[in-house]
């Protein structure tokens, strides 16, 4: 274990970044996210931009799925209610972009807080098939509500911010890093507050939290409500980055994908959903960059959405059976390695 890490009070030791290695390497990390926009081709920023959103969605399923224990098939759904928000707003109203963004998240948290309310009754298989029933009726809104453009669904023109038109991977991407970026501070925070504290009581064992005092139905509905939330922010920079929101644009596959996303990286950890989310986002270019490569490529395409569903199933099953815990604990047990070298047992 690491030596020279005594602290000398509670603050101190609840630090969200204990040490000037830490420190260090955020700085690190940050510069290169500045620097990264500069020197990449647009494939790569547009790469940047959809790992930032899928993190972010990720992220937030992690803090209902992995941290609370409640298992969900629904977060495309929440992302489509964002997204739709977005695009209704921007359209109709015409009102700011964050403000937008804000909306969205807060009417994904109204449909999450519906959707929450069998979770004090069920849980478990029976949790995730009620959201998967959510995702068939949001599904059927959106593709039937008159304001929501039915089945061809809606452009959405360029977002403004601060008169600037957010039209390129490039201009987006000042938005939608540094959002996700917030957003990431502000789940790793939240488990550092008595919420997030209740949230890992009710995932170990929910009878033994309500026997301590935590009321189930309030936390459980409020876990929903945030993962919605940050759902909802998601589906929003999805509909800004694409420009358009139709009823296919979230399908049951995209919950599945955020749930193996949370699998593959490890859920309970802020770490994870970044590295599940930026794994499974990477698997499908990585196909297709193999494909591309083979004698015959281009007839191979048409095989490549089929294979990238069996490459996700497989990815799940793999990681639940050799690394339950996920591409985190991988880095984890990197990490203590270059703590103890060159001094291991």
């Amino acid at each position: 274990m690491r030596i020279g890490t005594l602290k000398e009070s509670y603050i101190a030791d609840a630090a969200l970044f204990d040490s000037r290695t830490q420190k260090a390497w955020l700085a690190v990390g940050a510069a290169l996210l500045v620097l990264f926009p500069f020197m990449a081709s647009d494939y790569w920023l547009y790469l940047a931009c959809l790992v930032s959103i899928n993190v972010a969605s990720a992220t937030g399923l992690n803090i209902l799925t992995g941290y609370t224990g409640l298992v969900s098939l629904g977060q495309a759904a929440f992302m489509g209610l964002g997204a739709y928000t977005v695009a209704v707003l921007e359209l109709r109203v015409g009102s700011p972009f964050l403000l937008n963004l804000l909306a969205g998240g807060f009417v994904a948290m109204l449909g999450g807080l519906i959707v929450g309310i069998p979770s004090l009754r069920v849980k478990g298989l029976y949790l995730a098939i009620a959201t998967i029933a959510a995702s068939f009726i949001a599904h059927f809104l959106f593709a039937n509500m008159a304001f929501t453009g039915g089945t061809a669904g809606l452009t959405v023109p360029p977002a403004r911010f601060f008169g600037m038109l957010l039209d390129t991977s490039f201009r987006l991407y000042w938005v939608i890093v540094p959002v996700m970026v917030l957003m990431l501070l502000g789940a790793t925070n939240l488990f550092r507050t008595r919420v997030g504290r209740a949230f890992i009581a009710i995932r170990d064992r929910d009878i033994s939290a309500e026997v301590l005092g935590i009321p189930l139905l309030r936390y459980k509905l409020l876990s929903f409500g945030l993962s919605s939330f940050y759902a909802g922010v998601a589906g929003g920079l999805w509909a800004y980055f694409f420009r358009v929101v139709t009823p296919e644009s979230f399908p049951l596959t995209m919950s599945i994908f955020f749930l193996a996303a949370i699998i593959v990286g490890g859920m309970g950890t802020i770490l994870g959903g970044i590295l599940g989310a930026v794994f499974m986002t990477m698997v499908p270019e990585l196909l297709k960059l193999g494909v591309d490569l083979m004698p015959g490529g281009s007839a191979l395409t048409v095989f490549l959405s089929p294979v990238r569903t069996v490459v996700f199933g497989l990815l799940i099953i793999g990681f639940l059976v050799f690394e339950p815990h996920g591409l985190a604990e991988v880095w984890r047990r990197i990490r203590r390695f270059f703590h103890l070298w060159p001094f291991r047992n």
